[in-house]
Order: structure tokens, then C-alpha cells, then sequence
């Protein structure tokens, strides 16, 4: 269980880290300006405004805000507080100058930046629809078991609550979050993606009404094109490309992340597929390669990888999961 708890956090890392330079471009622009194909790290680009100034191995903050949300849990003995998941959210950002580096999603710089002035965020909450909730919610499913569906959905709401409200963000949140706690336990590829869908339902409810796109008939649609183009990656990343959508919305990002996830399952695969798929690479990125480092393990990691990751970052996953661990072991 610690090796595939520290899988997800390194997937996560690698995810995030392998799309950094791709970020927010198209599938065209990444094939010009990286001369085909990236194929691993490398430092952001100064052409591209939503990476710039990263190396070569650093993740970006979506695996930064996964770590502030289990420090935040640490802090408060794993019960999720809204005023110290913000006060941590708030304080990262200051620390990274995150609120004026493009760093941020609209939807969690504007929450944020009402709590900062004693504002009810509520407003910008319960219409925030991007990803922003699924992108740091990966660490989330190492502590429940993946037959405590209601209880993880939740405990997902809580986490999310402070910068995303709504039904499509909650309930995308915790499909990735459900991937993450039945690949920890091994189970099939079919049944991580039956424990994906079982969850959507209950987790709808936590969340304020939308009319965003139903994630589940996305989903469907997405599996089912990793199942026509198996075998040819090209076709399946641009069909993903093309009917899905790879965009910063939860609507997209999500069922994108998980079919990536079940067409490629390894994880240096899973994170080169997603760096080059354009759009929102390396969330996408983080998302997927972490539900397949959950089901692979560390130790099946080329040590080049953790290497690169461990030194570009200056971090070492192996206390986080371990107190995750913990948690997970003394709860159930």
C-alpha cells in the first residue's frame, strides 16, 4: 500500500511536471515549436505565459496545492477545515506570488481572493466550474477504501468547498479521487473504471446545480474511443482531442484524464501521451498519471525519473504518504 500511495504522489508529480512546457498550447503549436514530440522534462519555454519560469522536473501548482491540502489535513488531524485549507491555499500563493504569475485558475484566484478581503466566496464558488478541484484531489483516494463511496464523495466535498461548489466540480473531483483509491488496492482496470462511474451519482449530490455537460456520458464516450484506437496513440489522443475536449472545464478535463489513464496504464507513457496531447497538458497530465502510479507502485518507476522529480522540486513524497498511510490504516 505505501508503494502505491507513493506511486500516485510521484504519478501526480510526473503528470504535472512532463506537460509543464506544453501548457494550455494546442496539439499544433507543441508539434512546431517541439519539433515533433516531447519526450521528457524539460524547462518551460518563455514563449508560453502559463509556465514561465519553471525548470526542467518542477510541477506546477496543481501538484503544489495537492501537497497544501494534505499539509492543511496534517494540521488539523485529517478533518477537512475550510478556514485552514484557505488559510494554507492563501498563504502558498503569496509564498509563489501565484495570485499575479498566472499561476492560479480563475475559479480559485477569484474564491481566494474574497476570502483575503473578508468576502463571502460563495459567489465565485458555486459557479466555478473548471478543474481546479480534481487537479489536487488525487492524494484524497489514498485514504478511504474504494467500497466507501459516500464517505470519500464527502470528504471530497469538504476538500473542494473552499474555491469549488458546484456539482460538476465536486463530482469530477471525486471520479479522479475514486481511480486513485481502487488502483492503491490493485483492482482491474474495469473495475477502477466501474468504481469511477458508481461514485458520479453520489457525489452530484454534494454539489450546487449546473448545466455542465454530464461527465459520465463524456466518460463513456471517451472509453470507448481508447477501445476503438487501442494500439494507435495518435488517433486516440487526437479522437480525445477532438470529441472530448482538453480544456481547463471539469467537463472535459476529467473524462479526458481517465480514458488517458486506462489507454495508456504505464506511467512514463501515460505522462509523454498527455504532455503532447494540448490543452490543459499537465493537468490532465497530474490527473491520469496519477491513477496510474496508484495501480503500477514506485518501485516500477524508472529511477530517472523519481531522481529528476525528487531534485527539480527539492521534495521527498515519502513522509506525505506515510502519513496518508496512517490515516488510511488507523480509519479503516
Amino acid at each position: 500500500m505505501r508503494e502505491r500511495i507513493l506511486g500516485a504522489l510521484y504519478g501526480m508529480a510526473l503528470g504535472d511536471a512532463m506537460g509543464m512546457p506544453s501548457e494550455l498550447w494546442s496539439r499544433r503549436k507543441i508539434r512546431e515549436f517541439f519539433g515533433g514530440r516531447i519526450t521528457d522534462f524539460l524547462d518551460s519555454p518563455s514563449e508560453n505565459p502559463a509556465a514561465i519560469g519553471l525548470k526542467r522536473g518542477e510541477f506546477t501548482d496543481d501538484t503544489a496545492q495537492a501537497l497544501v491540502i494534505i499539509d492543511s489535513l496534517i494540521e488539523n488531524n485529517y478533518v477537512p477545515d475550510r478556514k485552514v485549507i484557505a488559510k494554507n491555499l492563501i498563504a502558498w500563493a503569496l509564498k509563489t506570488d501565484a495570485f499575479d504569475k498566472n499561476i492560479l485558475g480563475q475559479s480559485s484566484k477569484a474564491a481566494l481572493r474574497a476570502i483575503q478581503d473578508n468576502m463571502d466566496p460563495e459567489i465565485y464558488t458555486v459557479k466555478a466550474v473548471t478543474n481546479g478541484a480534481a487537479m489536487r484531489i488525487a492524494p484524497i483516494g489514498c485514504l478511504f477504501p474504494s467500497a466507501e463511496k459516500e464517505k470519500l464523495a464527502e470528504y471530497v466535498f469538504h476538500i473542494s468547498e473552499v474555491t469549488h461548489k458546484t456539482d460538476v466540480a465536486i463530482a469530477g473531483a471525486a471520479m479522479i479521487a475514486a481511480a486513485v483509491s481502487s488502483a492503491i488496492e490493485d483492482k482491474s482496470w474495469e473495475d477502477i473504471i466501474n468504481n469511477v462511474f458508481s461514485i458520479y451519482p453520489i457525489a452530484m449530490k454534494f454539489g450546487h446545480e449546473t448545466y455542465s455537460a454530464s461527465l459520465a456520458a463524456r466518460l463513456e464516450l471517451a472509453l470507448s474511443l481508447a477501445d476503438k484506437y487501442r494500439g494507435n496513440e495518435p488517433g486516440f489522443t487526437q479522437s480525445i482531442y477532438d470529441l472530448i475536449g482538453t480544456t481547463t472545464m471539469t467537463s472535459e478535463a476529467v473524462p479526458a484524464a481517465i480514458a488517458m489513464a486506462y489507454f495508456n496504464r504505464e506511467p512514463k507513457e501515460c505522462s509523454i501521451s498527455c504532455a503532447n496531447l494540448g490543452g490543459d497538458t499537465d493537468t490532465i497530465g497530474a490527473m491520469a498519471v496519477a491513477i496510474c502510479g496508484a495501480k503500477y507502485g514506485v518501485k516500477n518507476f524508472d529511477s530517472y525519473l523519481i531522481k529528476t522529480l525528487n531534485e527539480s522540486n527539492k521534495i521527498d513524497f515519502l513522509p506525505y504518504a506515510e502519513s496518508l498511510l496512517q490515516h488510511r490504516r488507523k480509519n479503516h
